[in-house]
């Protein structure tokens, strides 16, 4: 699943904040349980889950990615791990 974000053109990834979370550790724990996801991996947009278990295609991801740009703040990564887009704060 991180691999499919990473994967992104980089005009997409230079507009998204993308963050990853071990689910093993308990910070993962609590996000997985924050976002309601049922299984991992998983993608979030905007704190909502949208993808699960199903590593979807890069136009997918793309268009989803789009879809919820009205809501999303766009701008540079400031770092860190990658994998679950988010509005920066």
């Amino acid at each position: 699943m991180a691999e499919a974000v990473r994967a992104l053109p980089q005009e997409i990834q230079d507009g998204i904040e993308v963050l990853i979370w071990n689910v093993k550790s308990l910070e993962g724990i609590n996000r997985k349980l924050e976002l309601g996801a049922r299984v991992i991996p998983a993608i979030a947009l905007n704190n909502e889950v949208v993808y699960e278990s199903t590593i979807p295609s890069q136009d997918e991801l793309i268009a989803a990615i789009l879809r919820c740009k009205d809501n999303f703040q766009w701008g540079r990564c400031r770092g860190g791990a990658r994998c679950i887009c988010r509005k920066s704060p």
